[in-house]
């Protein structure tokens, strides 16, 4: 019967003795007793003792499987009781009832035992079991039921709810009726008793027979007892207490006997019991709370039904024990304790003299509720005064009782912690046992003066000193400053915070309380009024007598409120007549005396919860004042008369007497008496009062501030009165319900008085002025002056705010001014005092602070509240420039601007405060404010020339954000804004006019256009608009969606787009922070992507419009570009330099490219362009002059046009070629106009056929595709075409023979040169060799001219840094290098570029090109053009190192050289591109010899120098970055990339030299050293990149520099000895920080991915590319395919760049990685990166290993390796002679983050101690290797073949080859002769301190 762990020692539903009892009495009875209901018969089955069980119903055969079953339960297994009874309820609801009864004996053996069960679901079982047996049988039970009730009985008080439920169900089941269940108890009721009498002879040692824990029989035994105890007392309860009604039927009289019969047997057995078991006091001593509380159950009900049980042999000990029960300490027995000792002392009132009352009882009483009845308080506190009024009156010890009572009671509360509904009970017994107190005083007090002494005890010492005390110390411990420390009994409450509820119960009681007393005795209620008199006479009189305060009014006042609302709900008049009215009478004079805050607050709360003239009458009645008159009452109101004269006599003069702390107090007081009928009359003696008090100083030239600002506090007090006393809507309006009732021309004429005063300002002239006007909150609109005098304060306002802009050192701010209504700004200037511009400002801004509301209010004065709200603006603009060029002024502005900060600061600050208040103003005066603002903003752009360009613009565009957010309310404001921002005006547009009708905007003669300052400012201005807000907003006005909100603008709002203004942006192309190509074109093409052709292709063709027709105007201004025919958009278009033409072609090309418009819009322009090449027969020049550069970026558009159209075919089956006849015909009609010139070698400055050129190469668009840049041909040309072109070609060769020298002009060597080019693209299969060598011999002429001009600048270079490296004059030499790198001839570099760009062509056709395509280029043509080849290449490649050298030498003097040096490169950067792409190509026997030849240049700087300073350039080029990575990370540049130029390292010895070598050493004992670029950052950088960002230029140095070492390493021989050696170095001084670096790139996506790995299967972009990058880094031993992707650097590639290169170290290095990894302290950390090894590193680098080794040839026949790549495990095997070993290599799932495990497998002819050590030097091979596993292998087997041939172990490490660096032991000593590692020996020295042997220690 145990419970299982976790149940409480009594379930909440476990059933009481009453509840079943009271279950059990037939519900049709309505008194106590019930009659037997059902005679003997359960349904027709008649329930007869007599009959037997063996003789008249012999056991039958039970059935097989049930007996099995029932043999099961015996089990001690709850398991196996478990399973046997779900088996028997599933067979007795198979079988039938006859089947079942013969088991029925067995089954209720079995119920005994299983109901004292310690599992309490193996009960519960049971129950269920028993249920389905008495269904199923029936009636048929009715024999077996005396032995089944005792049990079944008892189960119903089972301590577990399930349980019992379950037992009550089963006894329902069996007896449906309650009837019939009373008549099973009363025929079986000597079995149950003999049954419960026997579970209460147990003992926990005889309650099983099997072996039980001791701890669960304890517990058993303890259920078995309560649950016996209260079936006892239910039984006693059910049984005694039926009574015998008369006779309902016919044999009524034999059920009579029957219950009686019952009754008498219970009444017996229970005395039996009662005796035997020594009053069941033994069990009150139990250890169980349950057993206890069943005693006390059992106890009471004997007291109830036996109380003959109770006599004078045992009442003492009875009584002790019961009425003592107080110190019983467990909740849950005190329940049933309360009933026992209520009923006992009931019952029993003489017990109480057995014994000594105080010692055991009241002693155990006072500590019981002393401890708040321990916990039990919703049981004791009602029982209480039950308890006190069953206690017989000669126990009682008069006042000493009650005394102890109450304060041992109080004590026992808990204020702080306890429940709220402990708390009310609390209160309610306290409450409910005072009053019993005081009406029971006669029954322990003789006389009436004992009485009234009592009562007065009672009240003083209870409710006085415990009660009050307590209430007056905790309301002020909690409302009272922590500098004010309480005095007497409240200090001990100083630090305890009661709660809220706490104080309000506490107060509710005392008032209840009074008010019981006073309806008690009245005159008992003055004991407690005079204390409460004093109190309050004491609180106002300390302040008089001592600095800090030690009460609080807060106590006075909240129980002012708490007898108010309880004497309005009973309807009493005590308070005010007893309480509140002689105290107010006795401290008025002394509250008015000290003037005293505290006693206003009081006088203020007892006027409003009594009224003014009850209160003024309770105090002058009390006083005898002579106005009050003969006739007045003290509970009735002051006449009117004399209450006006007491007002104004007496509280007008007090309350608006001086300004100090208790002014507020004052002025509640004087409103709170403000009298409906009066009000008129009262407020105009406040008025005229104050007035005169303000004007007292008029004299000295200003009005009193003190008094002005007690009259401002009086008027916010005033506004709040006003909602007050407002009922609502309806008619009738109170006085001062309304504002105008508060009016008074007085205060109007003072109010305005005040604001137009000159400073100096009083402290409170601002804040009167706000108070009068109101409108400082949303609410708080009441004002007290009329609209006229409201007018006139806020003109003035104005005024002064005007006078503060015109004053302003921004000359915009100050021009700003003329803005304003004339009016105002006549009175500006008039009054304008530079001295009080300043304050006056202040006080105006004050104003407009404080009554904001007011001023919105103004609605018929909209331009008066437009002009101070855009004059507030204006000011916070003036604190933002300010803040702007505070650094860049002089002393003198930056003194007059700091004079002026405050006030702009305060105007910044509060509109940031009310930025969301703007769209509550009207329609006409958010429109006069953003008239005024955007005027402003213009003028500030256009006029202002302090600020910085740069900052101007976003400090300008955050204003018009400001004034967009603040002041339109829908999208039609928000463009009627950006209309008048727009609006042409004297600067603005510079090269557009908006009426597109008119060209007058571009009428500009040339001197005329020049940038202006402001125009940039501008365009900088609408770019920034346009990243704010969109482009759909502020060019394409699309987005409006939805009427405006203002239906006086509906007429107006039709908004056009502004393409003009998107033409000016591209015509202005750069300005301030941005320019069209980076921040307007991408802004315009995501705005196309994002919506439908219709919403946008009239906006773009209106911008094309627009700039075709000023390119057409302006063309003959368009000088040709060098613009080539692949153009992009950066470099290139800055090449063109009419403004109006590159505004065309980079729109145009933007659109092309983001196939915004497609090859059917490409076509329809070009048709239109051709159209106008010709204006009738005569050739446009200005078109003529534009269209090459157009055409470049529209042919190849054109081109995939016919690709496509190609693929579509007509009706016949062929393509539709009508639109690719127009574009060829057109270049054929071009072509066959060029060779009607001259040749180019005769061409002369100022013939026109130059731009006939740019025209036809225009239309030849080639394209670089692929890695090596191989030139794709865009457009398909028939053979026509291609003849024309090749006559072309060769008409220039023939006419210029072989030599350029014919003609030099600049211009006509670039045209050859782009000829060549396009002539080489498409005709290339027609050359002769002719054209061979024409083309040949012209590109290698052309490169070395080019070479020879940047020798010469590295030269220049090094001859500025090495004449001038002492010198400090930096400037100086910045200015040399900015000139040495000047080239004067551009075209010579843009020659080059054509000439490199050929070549790099040509080079991809003769190596990729199929040897059936090339009949022309056939081997001996091809051999014939290699020696030019070559030199072509080494000239390429000498332009790229001389561009590093000259970088590399800058750099050796400072940062800034070499960034002069990187700066150049980008001034022709397509050039160095195709530089870099030919670098890529190039074979290594050129690179080295290129190398070489600079090298032999005898510079400062050699080649190596010259990479590192392009790869690790201050400002990279990415496709220079690339070659110099190929180039450095290439043989044999590559090993002196790493080891320096001078430096030799160990000669290499590759791995079969090494593994046949028997003495090679390979000690480590010298040191390499890698070069400075490398070793700087491979050993330092680390810890700075480790707190950069993530795509820092720094972080991708170090990447490079690791990739390029690791490049180098990977490129070497296994096990040799520059290998070792490097391995080594890393080992020992390359920072492990790398990785933490790495691995910065990948934490926090695999932390997110951690999280929602179970949500989302799918991988972040970031670690899917890092992991793909360290498979194919393991898989490939490279990272050369990361650094080829790595640019443009972005987050993505740069963690795919670092998972290659954890990818290579894993391959690499993985004891270096595993070093680290150890190391790693955060085990998040760690867990994610093992995650990340094992999950995407670690399957192909184990897959790696297992081949390596598999694969290796260790040729040996004394050694064999197998691998198992499905177990991860390599088995090594090695015999000697006699000895062999087998050792077992298991690789970890995260290799090699985990250590590898090696283990033997099986060993012969070698010893444990040896057989130990080759196992851990294996481990330490494995463990220990940077490389192969494969190799680790090798050298552990080359270790035991040392051993074997006798070469000596070192003693340190006990190994012949280091586990790490793989030397021999070579160090010996000299005294005994062993040799060490030098490893071993360095670390033994370093470890030890000493130089000592570690075998002799002798010095070594």
């Amino acid at each position: 019967m145990g419970r299982q762990k976790g149940d409480g020692a009594r379930s909440k539903a476990r059933p009481s003795s009453s509840s079943l009892a009271a279950s059990l009495l037939p519900s049709s009875s309505a008194a106590a007793a019930a009659s037997v209901g059902f005679g003997g018969y359960v349904g027709s089955s008649r329930l007869d003792s007599s009959l037997s069980t063996e003789d008249s119903n012999p056991l039958l055969d039970i059935d097989s499987e049930i007996a099995q079953h029932l043999k099961r339960l015996a089990r001690k297994d709850p398991t196996t009781k478990l399973k046997a009874l779900a088996s028997l309820s599933t067979l007795l609801k198979q079988k039938s009832g006859k089947e079942i009864v013969p088991i029925i004996p067995q089954w209720a053996f079995e119920y005994k035992k299983l109901l004292l069960d310690y599992n309490r679901e193996v009960r519960r079982a049971t129950h269920e079991t028993m249920t389905n047996l008495v269904t199923a049988v029936g009636r048929d039970l009715a024999p077996h039921l005396k032995s089944l009730m005792g049990p079944w009985w008892f189960s119903q008080f089972d301590p577990s709810s399930e349980v019992s439920q379950a037992a009550k169900r089963s006894l329902q089941a069996a007896f449906p009726a309650q009837e019939k269940r009373l008549d099973a108890l009363i025929l079986c009721t000597t079995e149950i008793f003999m049954y419960l009498e026997e579970n209460l002879k147990l003992t926990p040692q005889n309650l099983s027979d099997k072996s039980v824990a001791l701890d669960e029989l304890q517990e058993m035994h303890q259920q078995v007892i309560s649950s016996s105890l209260l079936a006892l007392a239910t039984l006693l309860d059910v049984l005694v207490s039926v009574q015998i009604e008369k006779p309902g039927f016919e044999n009524l009289s034999a059920e009579q006997k029957r219950a009686s019969k019952a009754k008498a047997t219970a009444i017996s057995f229970a005395e039996k019991l009662f005796s035997a078991h020594k009053y069941f006091l033994e069990f009150l001593k139990s250890q169980s709370p349950a057993v206890r509380s069943a005693t006390y159950t059992v106890l009471k009900s004997f007291i109830n039904h036996i109380p003959q049980a109770f006599d004078g042999g045992n009442m003492k000990t009875l009584a002790t024990a019961i009425l003592g029960a107080f110190q019983e300490r467990d909740p849950a027995c005190h329940s049933s304790m309360w009933d026992a000792i209520l009923l006992f002392s009931k019952r029993f009132p003489d017990s109480w003299t057995t014994l000594n009352v105080q010692k055991s009882v009241f002693n155990r009483f006072w500590s019981f509720i002393r401890n708040g009845c321990f916990g039990s308080q919703q049981f004791s506190y009602p029982a209480l005064v039950l308890f006190l009024d069953s206690i017989p009156s000669k126990a009682f010890s008069g006042d000493k009782f009650f005394l102890d009572f109450f304060h041992n009671l109080w004590a026992g509360r808990n204020p702080v912690h306890s429940p709220n509904v402990d708390r009310l009970a609390f209160f309610r017994a306290f409450k409910e046992c005072f009053f019993w107190g005081l009406c029971n005083a006669s029954r322990f007090c003789d006389t009436v003066d004992s009485v009234s002494h009592f009562r007065t005890t009672l009240i003083n010492d209870i409710l006085v000193k415990l009660l009050w005390q307590d209430y007056l110390s905790s309301v002020s411990s909690k409302d009272q400053d922590s500098d004010q420390p309480l005095s007497g009994k409240a200090t001990e409450m100083q630090n305890i915070k009661n709660p809220i509820s706490y104080l309000q119960e506490l107060g509710k009681c005392i008032v209840e309380i009074l008010s019981g007393i006073y309806s008690l005795e009245e005159d008992l209620l003055s004991l407690f009024c005079v204390v409460f008199q004093e109190a309050c006479e004491e609180l106002f009189q300390q302040k008089a007598t001592t600095e800090q305060q030690t009460l609080n009014i807060e106590p006075i006042i909240k129980f002012l409120f708490l007898v108010d609302q309880h004497a309005k709900q009973k309807g009493e008049s005590w308070p005010l007549l007893h309480l509140v009215g002689p105290m107010l009478a006795k401290c008025f004079p002394l509250v008015r005396s000290l003037d005293s805050a505290d006693g206003a607050r009081l006088l203020s709360i007892s006027v409003s919860i009594f009224g003014a003239r009850k209160v003024l009458q309770a105090i002058f009645s009390n006083n005898n004042a002579p106005f009050c008159g003969t006739t007045c009452e003290k509970d009735s109101e002051m006449k009117l008369e004399y209450f006006l004269q007491v007002y104004k006599e007496t509280f007008v003069p007090w309350c608006l007497r001086g300004h100090n702390c208790t002014t507020s107090a004052r002025l509640d007081l004087l409103l709170a008496l403000l009298d409906d009928e009066c009000f008129s009359e009262q407020w105009r003696a406040i008025i005229t009062y104050a007035i005169d008090l303000v004007n007292s100083k008029i004299d000295s030239g200003s009005m009193d501030s003190n008094h002005l600002a007690v009259l401002g506090m009086l008027f916010d007090k005033a506004r709040n009165e006003i909602r007050i006393r407002k009922f609502g809507e309806d008619s009738f309006h109170p006085p001062g319900s309304l504002p105008h009732h508060w009016h008074h021309e007085l205060l109007e004429a003072t109010a305005v008085s005040v604001a137009f005063s000159l400073p100096p300002f009083g402290t409170s002239d601002a804040q009167f002025v706000c108070s009068v006007l109101g409108g400082a909150t949303e609410g708080n609109l009441d004002s007290f002056v009329s609209r006229k005098s409201m007018t006139l304060i806020f003109r003035e306002v104005l005024r002064k705010l005007v006078s503060f802009i015109l004053d302003s050192s921004f000359s915009s701010v100050k021009q700003a001014s003329a803005l304003f209504d004339s009016e105002e700004n006549c009175l500006g200037l008039d009054s304008k005092n530079t001295g009080n511009v300043v304050d006056m400002a202040r006080f105006a801004l004050q104003i407009v602070e404080g009554s904001l509301f007011c001023l919105r209010a103004l609605d018929e004065e909209s331009g008066l509240v437009s002009n101070i709200s855009a004059a507030v603006f204006i000011i916070d603009w003036e604190y933002r420039m300010s803040v702007a060029v505070e650094d860049a002024l002089d002393d003198e502005s930056r003194k007059k601007i700091k004079a002026r900060m405050d006030i702009c600061e305060s105007a910044h600050g509060y509109l940031s405060n009310i930025s969301n208040l703007w769209k509550s103003f009207s329609g006409d005066v958010r429109k006069g404010i953003r008239s005024i603002l955007i005027c402003t903003i213009r003028l500030a752009i256009f006029r202002e020339d302090k600020l910085d360009n740069k900052n101007f613009a976003s400090l300008c565009c955050m204003m018009m954000t400001d004034v967009l957010e603040r002041l339109c309310q829908d999208q039609y404001e928000e463009q009627n804004l950006l209309d008048l921002l727009l609006s042409k005006g004297d600067m603005w547009p510079w090269w557009i006019t908006p009426d597109l009708n008119s060209m007058e905007g571009l009428s500009k003669s040339d001197t005329e256009r020049i940038y202006a300052n402001g125009n940039y400012k501008f365009v900088s201005l609408i770019d920034k608009l346009i990243y704010k807000l969109g482009l759909h907003k502020v060019i394409a006005c699309d987005d409006l969606d939805i009427l405006p909100l203002s239906t006086k603008d509906s007429a107006n709002t039709k908004v056009t787009s502004r393409a003009w203004v998107a033409a000016e942006v591209l015509c202005t192309w750069k300005w301030p922070e941005g320019s069209a190509a980076t921040s307007f074109l991408p802004q315009l093409v995501s705005f196309a992507k994002s919506r439908n052709y219709s919403s946008y292709g009239s906006i773009l063709d209106s911008i094309f419009s627009i700039l075709l027709d000023g390119a057409l105007i302006y063309g003959e201004n368009c000088s040709q570009s060098l613009l080539h025919a692949w153009p992009t958009l950066g470099e290139d278009m800055e090449d063109i330099e009419e403004p109006f033409l590159r505004g065309l072609v980079s729109f145009l090309f933007t659109l092309l490219k983001e196939n915004i418009w497609g090859p059917e819009k490409a076509m329809a322009l070009f048709q239109l362009l051709v159209d106008k090449l010709f204006i009738g027969e005569a050739v446009n020049s200005n078109c003529l002059r534009m269209l090459p550069s157009i055409l470049c970026v529209l042919v190849p558009t054109l081109c995939q046009r016919s690709i496509r159209s190609s693929e579509c075919t007509n009706k016949d089956g062929k393509p539709d070629p009508l639109n690719e006849n127009q574009m060829q015909d057109a270049v054929k009609s071009w072509i066959h106009r060029i060779l009607l010139f001259p040749s180019l070698v005769t061409w002369q400055t100022g013939e026109d056929m130059e731009e006939w050129f740019h025209l036809v190469f225009s239309c030849y668009p080639l394209k670089a595709t692929g890695g090596n840049e191989i030139m794709k041909l865009n457009r398909d040309i028939d053979h026509e075409e291609r003849v024309l072109l090749l006559n072309l070609f060769r008409k220039q060769r023939n006419e210029s023979g072989r030599s350029i020298a014919s003609n030099q002009l600049p211009m006509v060597q670039i045209l050859l040169s782009k000829l060549m080019v396009i002539c080489l693209g498409y005709c290339w299969r027609e050359f002769d060799e002719e054209d061979w060598e024409f083309l040949f011999f012209h590109l290698r002429c052309w490169i070395e001219s080019a070479v020879l001009v940047m020798e010469e600048v590295a030269e220049n270079v090094n001859e500025i840094v090495t004449e001038h490296s002492s010198s400090d004059n930096a400037d100086l030499i910045h200015k040399k290098l900015e000139e040495s790198v000047l080239i004067s001839d551009n075209s010579l570099i843009n020659i080059s570029k054509n000439s490199v760009f050929s070549f790099s062509f040509l080079c991809g056709l003769l190596e990729l090109q199929p040897t059936e395509d090339t009949d022309n280029l056939n081997p001996s043509r091809t051999e014939r053009w290699d020696p030019i080849k070559n030199q072509i290449l080494e000239s390429i490649l000498r332009l790229f190192f001389s561009t590093g050298i000259a970088e590399a030498i800058a750099g050796s003097y400072s940062f800034e050289a070499a960034s002069i040096i990187s700066a150049f490169r980008f001034y022709h950067r397509s050039f160095w591109e195709s530089v870099a792409s030919s670098v890529l190509k190039s074979p290594p026997h050129t690179i080295d010899e290129a190398a070489k030849s600079i090298k032999l240049w005898g510079l400062s700087k050699g080649p190596i120098s010259s990479l590192y300073a392009i790869l690790f350039s201050s400002r990279p080029m990415p496709s220079l970055q690339l070659a110099a990575f190929a180039v450095l990370s290439t043989e044999p540049v590559s090993k002196l990339a790493v080891f320096g130029e001078g430096i030799a390292p160990c000669s290499e010895v590759d791995s079969n030299t090494y593994q046949e070598s028997i003495n090679l050493d390979l000690s480590l004992e010298e040191d390499i050293h890698l070069t400075k670029e490398l070793s700087y950052i491979i050993e330092k950088l680390p810890y700075d990149v480790l707190d950069m960002d993530l795509v820092a230029e720094q972080r991708v140095h170090l990447f490079l520099a690791w990739s390029l070492l690791l490049s180098h390493l990977s490129s070497l021989p296994s096990l040799s000895n520059p290998r070792e050696r490097l391995v080594q170095y890393i080992q020992n001084s390359a920072n492990p920080l790398i990785l933490d670096c790495l691995f910065q790139h990948l934490l926090s996506d695999l932390s997110l991915m951690h999280v929602l790995k179970k949500k989302d299967g799918e991988l972040p972009n970031i670690i899917s590319e890092a992991a793909t990058a360290a498979k194919c880094s393991i898989t490939s031993g490279s990272v050369l395919f990361s650094v080829e992707s790595l640019w443009p650097i972005d987050p993505v590639k740069m963690a795919a760049f670092a998972g290659a290169i954890y990818g290579l170290m894993l391959r690499l290095l993985p004891a270096y990685v595993w070093g680290w990894f150890s190391d790693l302290r955060d085990r998040s950390t760690s867990s994610m990166i093992e995650s990340f090894t094992r999950t995407w590193c670690s399957p192909p680098l184990v897959a790696n290993e297992l081949s390596l080794i598999k694969t290796a040839n260790f040729a040996d026949e004394n050694f064999s390796v197998s691998v198992s790549k499905s177990a991860n495990e390599v088995v090594a095997t090695y015999t000697k002679d006699e000895t062999g070993m087998d050792l077992i290599i298991r690789l970890p799932a995260s290799y090699p983050l985990r250590p590898v495990d090696v283990d033997c497998m099986r060993s012969l002819g070698i010893s444990e101690v040896k057989q130990r050590k080759w196992l851990m030097s294996m481990m330490m091979f494995v463990r220990n290797q940077n490389g192969a596993l494969a190799e680790a292998i090798r050298v552990w087997k080359r270790n035991f073949d040392k051993e074997f041939e006798g070469v000596e172990e070192c003693p340190i490490c006990y190994s012949v080859i280091h586990t790490v660096n793989h030397s021999l032991p070579r160090l010996a000593c000299k005294t005994c002769k062993h040799k060490f590692h030098a490893a071993c020996l360095y670390k033994w020295f370093s470890t030890s301190h000493k130089s000592s042997c570690p075998l002799c220690q002798s010095p070594f």
